[in-house]
């Protein structure tokens, strides 16, 4: 019998996206070939505490404290209460939505350990995790996306509401630079509730984007894959009820509060676009792996790009696993194709040399 790869599934976190978290890990623990991977549970609670569960539960303080040991060894994790290691991890899934998570931080820990990791490595999390960075490289590299102003927490008080709405018009939209599952978003119509809902927005970051409205359909398309990259059917979220947009209610709360079509009614010739474009976005923020790229698709046609999720929800409800099964591929094929994709990557890591002989 062939040895199963020990692969951690990393959960939780200190992030609003906790409890997403949650629902995306125990999807993937579920679907996880038992035959291929054995799996280690590691659980961040709220306050940023890891712990190591046998079994997997929502109340992750009800596990043993981890630590971690600065090693290059393949079993840097130990228990708290015996410094026992929890045996060698081969490959970690980070699943950890939102700050601490996705923005870089664990993909440069996770580095520095030198285990191979699923998804964007620290240069893709952190700039397509920062909406500011990604306008910026997006531009950069040509492809549209919505106008917008940036708004940093100690210039708030100078701010008006007459100056955004000269720039972008009404109505627009007020979005933390650094947060995700639409947390801390806001659809602004008129002055009344201007300067409350941007004091409330930066509870959430010290940095705002402030963007025009776009009036399209709102498409998603999953991307995966270093070399080459391939993309999906794309997608579309149609807002129902009385939701104004696709807000984290919209989202998670309320069952019926978005239909998801997939795929997306659209014409051949439109396919082929959102495909081409996001593979050309995926690449500009230097994403590794998988991600799901997020768009507008106007009346007239053109695409503009929202943003770019590196570690995309695997809820039962997620459009990026479920994008995949049109193509036939099944979650548990997805899981096991996204760890491959790691261990790829991680062996162009382990080629580059390190050390340099010189007369120094």
């Amino acid at each position: 019998m062939a040895k199963k790869t020990r692969i951690a599934i990393l959960f939780g976190g200190k992030s609003v996206e906790h409890k997403i978290s949650l629902k995306s890990a125990r999807n993937i623990i579920e679907h996880l070939d038992l035959g291929k991977f054995d799996p280690v549970l590691i659980g961040i609670d709220p306050q940023g505490t890891w712990y190591f569960l046998k079994d997997f539960s929502t109340e992750i303080n009800k596990g043993e404290p981890l630590g971690v040991t600065l090693t290059q060894k393949s079993d840097p994790f130990y228990l708290l209460s015996n410094h026992r290691s929890i045996g060698a991890v081969e490959v970690v899934f980070p699943i950890l939505h939102g700050t601490d998570g996705e923005d870089g931080s664990i993909q440069g820990l996770l580095r520095s350990l030198n285990i191979p990791l699923v998804g964007s490595g620290v240069l893709g999390s952190s700039v397509a995790f920062d909406k500011l960075a990604s306008k910026k490289l997006l531009e950069q590299a040509n492809i549209p996306s919505a106008k917008y102003m940036a708004i940093s927490y100690n210039d708030k008080e100078g701010v008006t509401f007459e100056e955004v709405t000269h720039h972008l018009g009404l109505p627009f939209f007020i979005k933390p630079v650094a947060s995700g599952s639409s947390v801390g978003v806001y659809k602004v119509k008129d002055k009344k509730f201007f300067r409350e809902t941007l004091l409330d927005a930066f509870q959430y970051d010290n940095t705002l984007l402030v963007e025009e409205f776009i009036d399209g359909r709102e498409i998603e398309c999953a991307v995966m894959g270093n070399d080459p990259v391939e993309a999906s059917l794309p997608g579309e979220i149609r807002i129902v009820g009385n939701h104004d947009f696709y807000s984290f209610d919209a989202k998670y709360v309320d069952e019926s509060g978005a239909q998801l079509d997939m795929p997306a009614k659209l014409p051949e010739e439109t396919i082929i676009k959102v495909q081409n474009l996001s593979i050309r976005a995926y690449k500009a923020l230097y994403c590794e792996d998988y991600a799901r790229v997020d768009m507008f698709l106007k009346k007239n046609g053109d695409i503009l790009i929202n943003e770019i999720n590196t570690i995309p929800g695997f809820t039962h409800i997620s459009m990026f696993p479920q994008l995949w099964t049109l193509t036939g591929i099944t979650y548990k094929q997805l899981i096991t194709k996204l760890i491959s994709f790691a261990f790829e990557r991680h062996q162009q890591i382990m080629r580059i040399k390190r050390e340099y002989d010189s007369a120094l």
